[in-house]
């Protein structure tokens, strides 16, 4: 029997921490918040809710199959791009590499701390090596956009394999920021 593809899996950089507020597990939270939340417009199927959890004393190598098989019941991923993200040397690149290479998933970017994006290719000094790497051979297929919730619900629901981005460096029009009441 096949699997459809329904999750979105969410990928960042923890920081080696376990305190919310010291890294960018936060922004997972607040998606999390959001989804929970009945008077916000916003809802999504987290692939790290589809399988048995793990704990952090785990096997490294029970932690990254048990995210494998996450990634491959996920219809994209969110990839939140903070400031520390780059510096991610451990699961982040891990993830990106299965999700793009294996899985053949779009990518949504999400920066926290931008208000619109029109130039992804400034952020360039953000991105992980991983992520880059095939933004330039052109294997990636990702929608750049900030961490906000109108860009994050359109990007869920309108990309996944059988709809990919057109390319690596793809973006929002300002007219669409306009529209979300995000810009003026």
């Amino acid at each position: 029997m096949s699997y459809r593809r329904t999750g979105v899996y969410v990928a960042f950089h923890a920081g080696d921490t376990t305190d919310p507020t010291e890294s960018d597990i936060r922004y997972y939270n607040m998606l999390q918040a959001w989804n929970k939340n009945k008077d916000v417009d916003f809802s999504f199927i987290n692939s790290h809710e589809k399988t048995a959890a793990v704990r952090d004393s785990s096997k490294k190598s029970t932690l990254f199959d048990r995210l494998k098989e996450r990634l491959r019941k996920s219809k994209n991923m969110v990839l939140i791009i903070g400031q520390t993200t780059r510096g991610d040397t451990d699961w982040v690149p891990a993830e990106i590499e299965y999700a793009v290479d294996t899985c053949e998933i779009p990518i949504i970017a999400a920066y926290p701390d931008f208000e619109y994006i029109l130039a992804p290719e400034k952020l360039s000094y953000l991105c992980p090596d991983k992520l880059a790497d095939r933004i330039d051979d052109e294997t990636a297929r990702v929608i750049h956009i900030p961490f906000k919730r109108e860009p994050i619900v359109d990007a869920i629901a309108q990309f996944g394999p059988g709809n990919m981005p057109s390319g690596g460096l793809t973006y929002y029009t300002y007219e669409s920021y306009k529209r979300w009441g995000i810009a003026d």
